[in-house]
């Protein structure tokens, strides 16, 4: 979505750029990044909404199987991963009704 959304405004990413620096870079083509914003409550949600993405980015580096395995690899609980997906579902789906509102 992130990349999309990058492409379509006509801005660039690199190969390389890792989730978060995609949505940092997305956000501010919606007007979504806090620096954006001067009232503080809605700069405090977007910068939470960031730390989000951030995290999500983390757990997918630490957890996934996509850089291989330590010997005593972390085990996240179902709990924890139904939280994952469904914050990357609510930040998707902001992005993309943000998208729509702003092109309808």
């Amino acid at each position: 979505m992130c990349k999309h959304i990058i492409e379509v405004t006509g801005k660039t990413y690199r190969d390389k750029d890792e989730l978060p620096r995609l949505y940092r870079t997305a956000a501010e083509c919606l007007n979504l990044a806090p620096d954006q914003h001067t009232e503080d409550i809605f700069k405090r949600i977007l910068g939470g909404c960031q730390t989000v993405v951030e995290g999500l980015g983390s757990i997918r580096n630490r957890l996934s199987d996509a850089h291989g395995k330590g010997r005593k690899p972390a085990r996240p609980s179902a709990r924890h991963a139904a939280l994952a997906v469904n914050l990357a579902g609510a930040m998707a789906t902001f992005l993309v009704q943000t998208w729509n509102e702003r092109n309808a």
